[in-house]
C-alpha cells in the first residue's frame, strides 16, 4: 500500500458514493452507462465473491463479498427508468472486441485468467457510454461530473501508484493491467480538459459534440 494506492482507492469510492446519491437524488438511471452498471455491480463483484482477486491485478487476495446481493443491486439499478433518447451509445458492440482480445492476449490461457482480461479490456472502455452522452447532454449537473472525473481520477492514481511501485518492487511488471488503465485515462483526457476549464473559470461543466 502507498500513497498513490490510496488516493486511488479512495477516489473510486466517492465516485461510486456520488452515483449512488445522483441515482438516490433524482431516483433515475438517466445519464449513467448501463454497460458500467453491469460489469461494476455484478461483473467486477463476481471477482471479490469469496473468490481470489489480485491486489493492484497483481498479488493474489480472498476478500469475501457477497455476489448474490451485488446482484440484486444490479437488478434494482437496471430497473430503474434512464434516458433512452440520448444514451444510444452500441455498448454490446464493445463486448465482442474485448473478449476475443483477451483470447488473444491473456497471461495464461485458461478460463480465469481469459476472463480476468477480458474484465480489464472491458474496463478500459466501459466510460465511452457515458462520455458521449455527456457530449450529448447540454446540461451536465455537478453529481455527473463530479461521478466522472472521480472515476478518471481513480485511475490516473493508480497509474502512478504502478510507476511507484515498479521502481520499489522488484519483478513487478503487469503489462496488460498497465495498457488498460492507460488506455482507459486517456479516454478521459478531453473530459479532464473541460471539467478543470468549467472548475477554473466558474461556468457550466460543456464538452463539445
Amino acid at each position: 500500500m502507498n500513497i498513490f494506492r490510496l488516493a486511488g482507492d479512495m477516489t473510486h469510492l466517492m465516485s461510486v458514493l456520488v452515483l449512488l446519491l445522483k441515482i438516490h437524488t433524482i431516483k433515475s438511471c438517466a445519464g449513467k452507462s448501463q454497460l458500467f452498471f453491469f460489469f461494476f455491480f455484478s461483473g467486477f463483484s463476481w471477482t471479490l465473491s469469496g473468490e481470489q482477486i489480485r491486489d493492484d491485478f497483481g498479488v493474489r487476495l480472498r476478500i469475501c463479498i457477497s455476489l448474490k446481493t451485488q446482484e440484486l443491486y444490479a437488478l434494482v439499478f437496471a430497473t430503474r427508468s434512464y434516458d433512452k433518447e440520448q444514451d444510444t451509445f452500441r455498448h454490446f458492440f464493445l463486448v465482442l472486441p474485448c473478449l476475443l482480445l483477451a483470447l488473444v492476449m491473456n497471461e495464461k490461457f485458461t478460463f480465469k485468467e481469459v476472463m480476468w482480461a477480458f474484465s480489464l479490456y472491458l474496463e478500459a472502455v466501459a466510460i465511452l457510454p457515458q462520455l458521449v452522452l455527456l457530449q450529448r447532454t447540454k446540461n451536465i449537473d455537478n453529481l455527473t461530473g463530479q461521478y466522472v472525473f472521480l472515476l478518471g481520477a481513480y485511475r490516473a492514481f493508480y497509474i502512478f501508484n504502478w510507476i511507484y511501485r515498479y521502481f520499489t518492487e522488484p519483478h513487478y511488471v503487469h503489462w496488460i493491467t498497465w495498457i488498460s488503465g492507460l488506455v482507459q485515462t486517456l479516454l478521459y483526457a478531453d473530459f479532464f480538459y473541460y471539467y478543470f476549464n468549467s472548475w477554473k473559470n466558474n461556468v457550466k461543466l460543456h464538452l463539445p459534440a
